[in-house]
């Protein structure tokens, strides 16, 4: 029924018996009714707490605006929600070409969204109803933030308020701080008097910032200083990432226009009741009725798939999670993990196989700090990087558990993992012997009941000098991971291949590494196509470093490929079996592939989002010696 559905229509709103809304959300992506698609969670969110909230999917920008005005005047704002990926990210390639298709579009249509809808939209709506406050959020308000660089205009922008006219941004995962906004205004406060809320973006005066500026705020370079000078621009970012991965975070404010923007801390993580209080909400699981016969390419590849938890404590440099959502571990109950389950396996055409038990980080559910106080002072943007934190309970025991009672459950034959998996905390050799043996049945489990043919890790580069600054460990553990997967392979009676990921180009990355990746994965039997060339999206400390020249952190020089030339001359060394390729000029034509909505940050792009499948070949290498502290099978062997 379209009553079970958020309205996107007047009719709908009738329906509902509504001559009157409280909030209308703009979205950039076509309304999919699922916990992993963000507009839908805010609108569910929204109307759990009793507002009358209703969606607009992809409005025509064209013309007469008529999608934009024919639901009316809100009582309270305008929100807008531009998609679960950047846009531009979403519409163009590595190369700068258009792509394929849009994954979250009916047929994959690449034309259903402007660039920019967060400016785009805000401009129409405040021609139109210039009296109605817009809110921004999702992910490309989110990373726009503060002054950032632009790969596709190759520019560096302002705030993405200065640019849209909109009154304030919600950054991050975007529940708690938008029931704040809504119960504010409906209060009788304006948004002046909201400024005090955690998690939001707005531009004031100095005398209008509420406080003033405070001794403990951190003053950014102004938006004109990091234009005149690239360092600068360098040094802002290490404090904008520290301060999205702090428990206790610091203000951010940034001159701009002769304003300030400023940037509210975060709230803390969600409590397992608060993420499962989101998740539980009434959500229909499919597209709306609408797209009847349509394809939604991002729902097709996530409808069979449950995630576990929010955030990520990888850092890896390339990667928009630690931006968006955080280091620390937001998990779900188990309960609540089932009860979704429960409603995946009643979907018509369910056939018995769960695409993906996962979330940003496949295997980082319910893990954390030993010491809680530790973690409250901590401002490290990774717990794995240059080496796994002692504080860290790396513990596989509760992920366990929640496999074992899904695969317990009798509508399911096999549950995927689908997500990306740090090998490197199952290798990692613990003070806890319990946490150790959890690793170990973890891996074996994973790789024996979970696996659908192919296991994807993400190594991302051979060279140790790279991997520093990607976040990512030695290869030698991809070496000790695959020695594993092999054996256990061997044992059980498995023909199933372990796909590694790889970048070219990345910031440091030079040719002679790129000749170094070749060789070492030419001898292990590989032949490379799942790559990806690296491409600079906002707010990673990659892109800093790409468009600065400069480690935002040791503020000392980087190489980075940057001409079309260098680029494809990186790339070419995947390929050193293909005759076309190696017979191209470096001006030869780049590879376009669409993205995928990746599990791992609940959509948020990052820099491995659209790669090809390839086909490993090959035998292990089997002579290479062993690590006595991470290697699984030298353990056991001596237990034995």
């Amino acid at each position: 029924m379209l009553t079970d559905f958020l309205p996107t229509t007047k009719k709908e709103c009738e329906l509902r018996g509504w001559t009157e809304l409280d909030v209308i959300l703009f979205s950039g992506d076509a309304y999919v009714d699922h916990p992993s698609f963000g507009a839908a969670v805010i609108g569910r969110t929204l109307e759990a707490a009793g507002y009358r909230v209703a969606i607009v999917p992809q409005p025509d920008w064209h013309g007469d605006y008529r999608d934009f005005k024919k639901l009316g005047r809100p009582r309270l704002f305008f929100g807008i929600s531009p998609g679960a990926m950047d846009s531009m990210v979403n519409k163009y390639t590595a190369n700068k070409r258009l792509r394929s298709e849009d994954a979250y579009s009916p047929d994959g249509r690449h034309d259903c969204r402007p660039e920019f809808p967060s400016i785009v939209y805000t401009k129409i709506l405040k021609e139109i109803f210039p009296d109605v406050p817009v809110i921004l959020g999702g992910i490309e308000a989110s990373l726009r933030r503060l002054t950032h660089y632009d790969y596709w205009s190759d520019s560096l922008k302002k705030c993405i308020l200065c640019d849209s006219g909109a009154d304030m941004i919600t950054y991050g995962m975007g529940e708690k701080v938008t029931l704040a906004i809504a119960k504010g205004l409906a209060e009788g406060k304006s948004l002046k008097e909201l400024r005090d809320i955690p998690q939001i973006v707005f531009l004031a005066d100095k005398e209008d910032i509420p406080g003033g500026i405070k001794s403990d705020d951190i003053i950014l370079h102004s938006h004109e200083e990091c234009l005149r000078n690239k360092r600068a621009e360098a040094e802002n970012f290490r404090h904008i990432e520290e301060e999205s991965n702090k428990m206790h975070a610091q203000r951010l404010i940034q001159g701009v226009d002769g304003i300030y923007a400023v940037v509210n801390p975060p709230y803390p993580p969600m409590t397992t009741e608060e993420i499962d209080a989101s998740f539980d909400l009434p959500y229909q699981r499919v597209p709306h009725p609408k797209y009847k016969g349509k394809r939604i390419p991002a729902y097709d590849m996530i409808k069979f798939s449950v995630n576990l938890h929010r955030g990520c404590f990888g850092g890896c440099a390339f990667c928009t999670i630690s931006a968006h959502q955080g280091k620390f571990i937001a998990c779900r109950s188990k309960e609540s993990i089932l009860r979704e389950v429960r409603e995946v396996v009643k979907l018509p055409d369910f056939k018995g196989y769960l695409s993906d038990l996962g979330g940003p980080s496949a295997n980082m559910y319910g893990m954390h700090g030993r010491n809680p106080k530790a973690c409250e002072v901590c401002k490290k943007p990774s717990c794995l990087h240059p080496q796994v934190c002692p504080n860290l309970v790396n513990d596989h025991s509760a992920l366990l558990e929640i496999y074992h009672a899904v695969d317990a459950m009798p509508e399911v034959k096999k549950s995927f993992i689908g997500s990306g998996v740090r090998y490197d905390l199952l290798l990692h050799h613990s003070k806890d012997e319990k946490c150790n043996e959890a690793a170990r049945q973890y891996t074996r489990e994973l790789i024996t009941r979970h696996v659908s043919g192919r296991l994807k890790v993400a190594p991302e580069h051979t060279s140790d000098s790279v991997l520093y600054l990607m976040r990512k460990p030695s290869f030698k553990l991809f070496y000790d991971f695959k020695r594993i997967f092999d054996q256990i392979n061997e044992e059980e009676g498995l023909r199933q291949q372990l796909i590694p990921y790889f970048i070219s180009s990345h910031p440091g990355c030079k040719e002679k590494d790129m000749a170094q990746l070749a060789d070492l994965t030419k001898r292990m039997g590989y032949k490379l196509e799942q790559v990806q060339d690296f491409t600079p999206t906002p707010m990673t400390v990659a892109t800093e470093t790409w468009y600065t020249g400069y480690d935002p952190y040791t503020l000392e020089p980087v190489f980075s490929a940057k001409t079309q030339k260098e680029k494809l001359a990186q790339r070419q060394y995947f390929f050193w079996y293909k005759d076309e390729e190696q017979q191209q000029p470096h001006h030869g034509r780049q590879h376009q592939s669409a993205p995928h909505h990746d599990r791992r940050n609940g959509g948020t792009y990052n820099a491995r989002d659209s790669r090809r499948p390839y086909e490993p070949q090959g035998k292990r290498d089997s002579n290479r010696k062993r690590d006595t502290k991470t290697n699984y099978y030298h353990t056991k062997k001596q237990k034995r």
